[in-house]
């Protein structure tokens, strides 16, 4: 499954929520018409599923593979195009690769 029907499968299964059908219907128009769609606004349409219920909904309603199929587009997406922030490492680590000899 493509990420353009996925949101679309989203969408169908949110018209009982305008905010986050209306999410769902821009991100297909603009997947539809070629354009991408933020990380944002994907990342958006998952945690409002999950708010709403929908996403509880969706696995009562298909199959488990059913149902990864339709969300790991999606979920996929964000974990490509979000960036990832930096690790912050502590004071007092020594890098292995770079340390003298004897150091461990």
């Amino acid at each position: 499954m493509d990420l353009r029907d996925a949101t679309l499968i989203v969408l169908t299964e949110s018209t009982a929520y305008p905010e986050l059908a209306a999410l769902a219907q821009s991100a297909h128009d603009d997947l539809a018409a070629g354009s991408e769609v933020s990380d944002e606004v994907l990342g958006d349409i998952i945690a409002k599923a999950s708010e709403k219920g929908v996403l509880r909904a969706m696995h009562g309603k298909y199959s488990p593979a059913a149902c990864d199929a339709i969300l790991l587009p999606i979920l996929t997406e964000v974990d490509r195009t979000r960036p990832v922030p930096p690790r912050q490492r502590p004071a007092s680590y020594v890098d292995p690769l770079t340390a003298p000899l004897g150091t461990f």
